[in-house]
């Protein structure tokens, strides 16, 4: 969601940063879609506005966060905590388990299209 740069500084400028990602989820997420919400704090308001969204969408929620309680922790469905203190080593831990899931996510979808799902 943060790709959109004319969507992400009109709603920032116009309306409200705490709500910029909640609102994109509002508009095309659905029941049963899944959120990866990134905050190195685990407290980033616009991030946690977008998870209380989604739950009430019934989207899926897996927060990336670092090693520090926060409220992203008490309000995702599954929590991924990079076990570092220092916000660089956090940010290259979300980036390798990202790879890792993305790795995994494709692995499975490989092994699903080599059934013959007609029979």
């Amino acid at each position: 969601m943060t790709t959109d740069t004319s969507l992400l500084t009109a709603w920032a400028n116009d309306s409200d940063f705490n709500t910029v990602f909640s609102r994109q989820i509002e508009a095309i997420g659905k029941s049963g879609d899944v959120l990866i919400a990134i905050s190195t704090s685990g407290s980033s308001i616009n991030i946690i506005e977008a998870v209380n969204n989604a739950k009430k969408n019934g989207i899926i929620t897996i927060g990336f966060i670092g090693n520090q309680k926060c409220e992203i922790r008490n309000i995702c469905d599954v929590t991924i905590s990079d076990p570092n203190d220092d916000t660089q080593r956090i940010q290259e831990g979300h980036i390798m388990i990202g790879h890792i899931i993305c790795e995994i996510v494709e692995n499975k979808m490989c092994n699903l299209s080599s059934y013959n799902l007609e029979k």
